[in-house]
């Protein structure tokens, strides 16, 4: 089982969220951290945030990083849209 939890934080108080579960063990770890993102940003109206490089080290090394105004094109409504592994096979 695959979990991936997806925040939206404004004004340092969570507005919204989302967990997300992919049970297909064909995908790679990759593949389903994307596709969650998708799902994430799908659930929540938002257009997809792009991997800086600070992002992707977060992600790395924590399982967690946070998509700031500067990942996404479009204007935000909130401070950061933040998504974490909380489950993995």
């Amino acid at each position: 089982m695959f979990r991936m939890w997806g925040k939206l934080i404004k004004d340092n108080r969570m507005i919204n969220d989302v967990v997300i579960s992919n049970d297909d063990a064909s995908l790679s770890r990759t593949k389903k951290v994307f596709n969650a993102l998708d799902e994430i940003c799908y659930e929540f109206d938002l257009g997809k945030p792009i991997w800086l490089d600070k992002t992707i080290k977060d992600f790395k090394l924590h399982a967690k990083t946070r998509f700031h105004a500067d990942n996404f094109i479009e204007s935000i409504e909130f401070d950061y849209l933040e998504i974490q592994v909380i489950e993995e096979d």
